[in-house]
C-alpha cells in the first residue's frame, strides 16, 4: 500500500493528512507547537494516537525517538561507522533492527529488517515536485511505524545538512 506524503508540512505547529493510494484519509501529522525539542503525533482517522515522534534533548549524536501509547517503540540514529552518508539504524525496543539507507534528502530510500525490504520511499511515482510515497511493501508490516521512521529519518538528514555535521 502506498501513501501520499508532502514535504515541508512537518514543522511544529503544522497539522497534515497523509493519504493512501486510494485517495482517503490513513493518518494525520499533528505538530505540537510550544515544545522544548521537536514532537509530532501520528493519529488515524478518528484521532486517536499511534505513534509519537520527539527529538531526544541531551543526546551526544541526532537521536529521535518513537513512542506507543507513552512507552518506548523505537531510537533512530545515524549509522556512524557506514560508508553509506545516509544510512540510519531503527533500535525497536525488543532489540529488532532496521536500517534505513539511501538518498534522504533525495526522497528515495528504503527500509529494511535483515536484508529484506519492508518499505520503499520514492518521490518517482508523483509529479507534484514536494511529494512522496511511503510503499509499504510486506503486508505484515505496521504503516504507521514504517511512516514515521521515514518522517524522523528525513528530518534528521535535513537538520544535519543544515548544520553541516558530518
Amino acid at each position: 500500500m502506498k501513501y501520499l506524503v508532502r514535504d515541508k508540512v512537518f514543522a511544529v505547529g503544522d497539522d497534515y493528512w497523509i493519504e493512501d493510494e486510494h485517495g482517503r484519509h490513513a493518518f494525520l501529522v499533528d505538530g505540537k507547537a510550544l515544545r522544548l525539542r521537536d514532537t509530532l503525533e501520528l493519529q488515524d482517522p478518528q484521532g486517536r494516537v499511534l505513534i509519537t515522534l520527539r527529538e531526544k534533548l541531551f543526546s551526544l549524536r541526532d537521536t529521535m525517538t518513537l513512542e506507543r501509547d507513552l512507552d518506548p517503540l523505537a531510537t533512530i540514529r545515524r549509522k556512524r561507522l557506514s560508508l553509506l552518508r545516509n544510512h540510519y539504524r531503527v533500535t525497536l525496543v525488543e532489540g529488532t533492527e532496521l536500517d534505513v539507507h539511501g538518498r534522504l534528502l533525495d526522497r528515495e530510500f528504503r527500509i529494511d529488517y535483515d536484508g529484506e525490504l519492508l518499505a520503499l520511499v520514492s518521490r518517482q511515482w508523483f509529479r507534484v515536485r514536494e511529494t512522496y510515497a511511503v510503499d509499504v511493501v510486506r503486508e505484515d508490516a505496521d504503516p504507521a511505524l514504517l511512516i514515521a521512521v521515514a518522517v524522523c529519518v528525513i528530518r534528521m538528514a535535513e537538520k544535519e545538512r543544515e548544520g553541516g555535521d558530518d
